[in-house]
């Protein structure tokens, strides 16, 4: 109940008031039964602006830390995050990509539509990095179609650690479904497993018309993090007078 007030009352009016989104290919979404709307991730905003654009409800599977943090301000968050369709995931430990899995076959299950980004996480600069296999793993398992979606303008909308969003032009762009039926069983195999992911990533590209890195941004996140760090050691600032 409190997602569809979310969705119509509150927060989709506004955010289709601040970011007055373009849509297309919106008819490429199935009308009913399972399938994963997979996309790049450039903002906070998108795990709001594409439900709200959306006729059908869509979970997204999110990160547990959005579901964790103290006090009343971390309850609300927690509260806020569970109304508006998300899935805590912990992506710490071996069994976290398991753990995913598990969570979006059971939304699969129910029929409904699961939102997932491949790459893991959001894009730091604005590239478009590799994809997990975990949205190819699902595909097979619960044989539905994968729709590419692209999300444009919303990293220069919010960029990373920034709150207040500014006011960008954004568009949302929808792919025509991918089928992956001619791989049903095999989601045992590696080689296939990369191959259906690399082609959902490479539909995402052609839609978003991003620069494409060939590396998991997490790996590179923590590169710049450490080099940074480094680079600090090296060359401390001086005091201020």
């Amino acid at each position: 109940m409190f997602y569809y007030l979310l969705k119509y009352v509150v927060l989709g009016p506004l955010l289709r008031l601040v970011f007055r989104p373009r849509i297309e290919g919106l008819e490429h979404v199935p009308a009913s039964g399972a399938a994963i709307i997979a996309g790049n991730h450039l903002s906070f905003s998108d795990h709001f602006l594409m439900p709200a654009i959306l006729k059908r409800r869509i979970t997204f599977l999110a990160k547990a830390e959005y579901f964790t943090g103290p006090g009343v301000k971390g309850r609300l968050t927690a509260a806020f995050f569970r109304s508006a369709g998300q899935i805590p995931v912990d992506r710490s430990g071996k069994d976290a990509g398991q753990a995913a899995i598990r969570e979006g076959l059971g939304v699969l299950s129910k029929d409904e539509l699961l939102g997932i980004y491949p790459e893991g996480t959001r894009s730091h600069d604005g590239r478009l990095y590799k994809g997990k296999v975990g949205v190819a793993v699902m595909a097979l398992r619960a044989g539905v179609p994968v729709v590419p979606c692209a999300m444009i303008g919303t990293f220069e909308a919010q960029p990373p650690g920034k709150k207040i969003p500014n006011i960008h032009p954004v568009a949302i762009r929808f792919g025509e479904p991918l089928d992956f039926s001619r791989y049903a069983g095999m989601e045992g195999e590696k080689a296939v497993l990369r191959a259906i992911t690399d082609e959902i990533m490479y539909a995402i590209l052609t839609l978003s018309g991003q620069e494409y890195v060939d590396r998991y941004a997490a790996e590179v996140k923590a590169e710049e993090v450490a080099a940074a760090k480094e680079r600090a050691r090296k060359f401390p600032r001086l005091p201020r007078r």
